[in-house]
Parts: C-alpha cells; structure tokens; sequence
C-alpha cells in the first residue's frame, strides 16, 4: 500500500466549505460517475495503485479524482492551466477530502512546472494528463521514474498529438488510452461542452451581444462545430477557416462560409480558436481585423492565437475589465484578447457543464481501471477507450436520462452476420 501523506499548496484554505458544496453541487449532475464511485468503493479495484492526474481544477475534475480515491488509488493532483483552476475546488481537495493538491489560480510558469514536478515525486502507476504535460515531463526531466509507470489516459486533442508524436518516433515508453477520442467524449464533451462554455466564457469576460457578430471559428473538428453551432443558435454570422479540406467541405454543407483566415480577419467581430495548433492568428490577420475586434482561444494552450506578436505590434496594453486586455496597434486600432488567450471557457468561465463531463470522466475513470487489469498485454502506444466501455458509458448515460432503445432480435444479429443473406 502506498504512503497517502496529504501534501500540496493552494491559495486559500478557508475556501474550503464553498469547494464542498459547488463539487456536490456537481455531482448532481454526473449521474454515470455516482455509479461508476459506487462500485469503486464498494470492490477497491485501484487498491494500492498511484495516480498522478494534470487536469482542470474544477468542480467535475473533484468528483473524478475522489471516484479515484473512493477505488482505493492514492491520488495527486496538479492544474493543467494556471487560468482554470477553482480555489474553492483545490481547497476542498486539499483539507476536506486528503487529495495532495497543487494548484492556484494564475499561478506563474515556473510555480506551475514545480507543481507539475511535486505531484509526481511519489514515483506515480499511472498519470491522467489533460495536455500531456506529465507524460513531457516523464520523458525529458523525470526518466527516472519511467520505470514505474503501468499506463496513462489522455483527455484531450492536443495532449494526444504529442502522445503520438512519441509513439511515431518510437520514445513512448507506456502505454497511453486515448480517452478524448471515445464517442461518448468527443462526440458530447467536445461539441456540446466546449460548444456552450466557449461561447460562455466570451459573454462572462465581456457581456457582448453574439446575434449580428460576424464570428470566425477556426478548426472544424468537433469542438469548432460546437462553436460554430452555438454562435449560429445565438444569432452570429459564422465563418469558418480551416487547413483540411474534408472539414472545410463539411463546413460548407453544414451552412458556412469559409475562406482563409486573411480574409476572414478583414470580416470578424470576434475570432475564436479550436485547433489544437500554434500561430493560428498571427500578425498577417492582425494587420487587417477591425477595429475592437476580439480574440479568444479555446485550444488547450496559449499558442493558437499569437499574443507574443500582437504584444509586439501594440504601443500600449491595458486590462479593461477581468480577462479582457485591450492591445492599441500603433495605428491606433484596438484588438482586445480574452483570458490571455488561453482557454476561455475555463479562464473566464467554469468550463464544461457537469452533465457531458460526467462521460468524459467515467472513461476516464474505466480507463484507468482497465490499465489496472491489462497493462501486462499493452505495448508502449497509443490505444483507443475499448468499445465496450464506450458503449457501456452511453447506456447508462440514456438510463439516467429515462431514455429507452431497441435491441437486436436473433434474426437481425443473424442478418447482421451472415454474408448469404440478400435480396428475397
């Protein structure tokens, strides 16, 4: 059994109580993972294992980390953004449920990276990463800790481009399940939550009206479709940008418009960007935005829209309101960044609602169950969440919601199985 000494650093313990009650108050609204904690606690199948998770520190991450805990995993905990972080949340953790936490809200680069460090110092099984920051660290400064790692789960787009960056190189040395590519994450988490608390965090920081506003999604995976339709629900004009032509011919079949982002900037009130890529806005589409035009991320890291260079090509900065800054061009034109441009769902909002991260979070949770049970016939890469526990997710979410399905009679499995079966 591992040592379960409580260590960590928050900002402000006397938040505590308040953490309690928003993290209930969540789970009211995660009614797969009740389950999934119930049978957690009652069979302890992470007994003994040692977990270290780099996540959003926010009241649905509270309730995954203590279904962990409730399976019998000593567990440590560190933000994967300095901007997400719930005080309240950490606080709770920290002295109301014993989870060794690190993480405050704005924390600096250097406090984050030895945070990141701290939560793995006990020498982790497995790591749930948000970004892969972890797995990073793990494979450049931290090797020495390689040998005890079993698996690991990835809940995001981004954090698993570099996951199978190094798996294609051949440095991956455990195995990795892709938890952000399960149908009952991406499909929901994805559109629906990323969707709804992008456009929330826009509002929070600003109070704009979106109907009139010509916005400009970038990336049309399944995070920019959920942009792209919540805008349009809210009455937006809605262009679309794009480096993969299927996306791209998706976007124009689903009713937008779509171009290069160098034209797209001569149109947009509000740009909003969800590749998972670097310099997706940079100076030549600053050149030519409109005056007041706004600028927020929604991409895992700072990188997508180019801050460093519109810093760069202002003569003055100045915050206007909470997680609004307004860059003055020398022009005199004003372009205004969101939440430093990192992610503006959780930098100026709460992020995801509870009841789509209930999904992301039961595959998390079997995931790493299933790492427990099968880590001994995994190679070092990246896998897909087994379809059975997929499947499984999305039957108990259509339960909790008192939705009912059919089920395949004898003969249609028959049909379904047979290649003699035609044309009567």
């Amino acid at each position: 059994m591992s040592d379960q000494t409580t260590v960590g650093a928050v900002a402000n313990s006397n938040l505590a109580a308040a953490g309690v009650a928003r993290i209930d108050w969540a789970f009211r609204e995660m009614p797969v993972l009740k389950g999934i904690r119930k049978r957690f606690d009652e069979t302890k199948p992470l007994a003994g294992l040692k977990l270290a998770a780099c996540l959003h520190v926010t009241t649905e991450t509270a309730n995954l980390i203590l279904t962990l805990k409730d399976g019998g995993a000593d567990v440590r905990l560190c933000a994967s953004n300095p901007l997400s972080t719930q005080d309240d949340v950490a606080a709770a953790l920290l002295h109301n449920y014993g989870i060794s936490t690190w993480a405050i809200s704005g924390e600096d680069t250097d406090t984050y990276y030895q945070h990141l460090n701290a939560a793995l110092d006990f020498g982790p099984h497995i790591t749930v990463d948000d970004g892969a920051d972890l797995v990073a660290i793990l494979h450049s400064t931290r090797k020495d800790l390689l040998s005890g790692l079993i698996g690991g789960t990835e809940e995001t787009t981004t954090g698993l481009t570099r996951d199978r960056a190094l798996a294609a190189s051949g440095e991956l040395q455990y195995p990795i399940i892709a938890v952000n590519d399960a149908d009952t994450k991406h499909f929901f988490d994805n559109r629906y939550g990323t969707g709804q608390s992008t456009l929330d965090g826009v509002i929070r920081a600003t109070n704009i009206l979106i109907a009139g506003k010509v916005v400009v999604v970038s990336g049309y995976g399944w995070c920019g479709k959920g942009v792209a339709q919540r805008a349009t629900g809210l009455g937006a004009n809605v262009v679309v940008t794009e480096i993969d032509p299927v996306r791209a011919l998706e976007a124009v079949m689903d009713g937008f418009r779509v171009m290069p982002i160098v034209e797209a900037a001569k149109l947009g009130d509000l740009f909003i960007t969800v590749t998972g890529n670097t310099d997706v806005v940079g100076e030549s589409a600053f050149e030519v935005m409109k005056d007041g035009a706004i600028l927020a991320n929604s991409g895992h890291f700072d990188v997508e829209v180019n801050v460093r260079s519109l810093s760069d090509m202002s003569e003055s900065i100045q915050m206007l309101r909470p997680f609004v800054e307004e860059y003055r061009l020398t022009d005199g034109r004003a372009l205004i960044v969101l939440a430093e441009g990192r992610a503006v769902n959780l930098g100026a909002a709460e992020g995801h609602p509870a009841s789509v991260m209930d999904m992301s979070f039961a595959n998390q949770a079997l995931s790493v169950e299933y790492l427990v049970n099968q880590h001994q016939t995994l190679e070092k890469q990246v896998y897909s969440v087994p379809r059975d526990i997929d499947n499984e997710i999305a039957r108990l979410k259509l339960e909790s919601m008192g939705v009912s399905i059919d089920y395949l009679t004898a003969q249609q499995e028959k049909y379904l199985n047979s290649w003699q079966e035609g044309t009567e």
